[in-house]
């Protein structure tokens, strides 16, 4: 068993050759996962990853009733696309990734370095088109340069802004990091808001037994999964190097989520989930408390 343990811990399916155009942002210094990110990033979509959309995106919706609204206009999904998505549980990712395949769109998730270290999970993670977020270490910036090269080779890259499972007491998203805003920026591209709710009545907060109970409780009560696709937010008007800009690009990444997931909050209070997780703690504050958005954001 010590043999199959240490194999399993080492395991990782084989990456794709580094294209040319790309080999040159590799130093000696980078990390040894640096140059496979940056191979699976500007190539296509790994054959098993498709096969899995393709063939499971079924599988979210045992726990729950899976509910699409919205698109991605057809001719963009040749990409490059850039998708902002709230966070709201650990079972949301299976949500998104299934509801953005049912409109056309293959995602790349970002996901942290915890995660991507992970056996198993994390090596197949990151042949899935995974892209390593490392926050607070000294190749944070790797994080950029990847999802630069996805982008550039028609990649679908999907991103938390706010870095986590949100905290706030009311539900509504933080006001998120700039990291994306700044992505957004420097390729040139708009930004798509997905909205989503009804994912974190499915797995609670606190990795405990409890986690199992509220999978199972999710089997039998059937929540709605409301995933809401927007329309896409715009920076023209913003620059990548001028002061403030990356700012007011995440408030208006930040506004557009939260339009969108206020017709898939009807009927809820505005200042708590109609269910709440005690497991969850709630230390942030809502970007716009609420869910209401100033007329003058665009």
């Amino acid at each position: 068993m010590t043999g199959l343990g240490t194999w399993i811990r080492g395991w990782r399916p084989s990456a794709p050759p580094l294209p040319d155009d790309v080999a040159g942002l590799v130093g000696p210094d980078d990390p040894e996962w640096f140059a496979r990110e940056l191979a699976i990033a500007a190539t296509p979509p790994w054959w098993l990853w498709r096969f899995v959309l393709r063939n499971f995106s079924w599988l979210p919706g045992v726990f729950g009733r899976l509910q699409v609204t919205g698109s991605v206009p057809e001719e963009w999904l040749d990409g490059p696309l850039l998708l902002a998505v709230n966070h709201i549980g650990d079972f949301d990712t299976f949500v998104v990734a299934a509801a953005l395949h049912q409109a056309g769109v293959t995602p790349r998730f970002m996901a942290t370095g915890g995660i991507m270290r992970s056996p198993v999970a994390g090596p197949l993670l990151e042949r899935c088109g995974g892209i390593r977020v490392e926050r607070g270490t000294d190749v944070a910036a790797h994080a950029l340069r990847v999802t630069q090269v996805a982008l550039t080779h028609g990649g679908h890259v999907v991103a938390y802004p706010e870095g986590r499972v949100g905290l706030t007491a009311d539900g509504w998203p933080e006001r998120g990091r700039s990291g994306l805003a700044r992505m957004a920026l420097a390729a040139d591209v708009p930004v798509i808001p997905v909205s989503q709710w009804g994912a974190h009545e499915v797995l609670q907060y606190a990795n405990d037994w409890g986690k199992l109970r509220t999978l199972l409780r999710a089997l039998w009560r059937q929540p709605a999964l409301r995933v809401h696709i927007g329309p896409p937010v715009f920076f023209e008007d913003l620059q990548p190097v001028r002061v403030g800009d990356a700012n007011r690009a995440r408030t208006r990444i930040a506004a557009a989520i939260t339009r969108g997931l206020v017709p898939l909050r009807a009927g809820e209070p505005a200042d708590r989930p109609a269910w709440v997780d005690p497991t969850r703690p709630t230390t942030a504050t809502a970007a716009f408390p609420g869910g209401v958005v100033p007329d003058d954001i665009p």
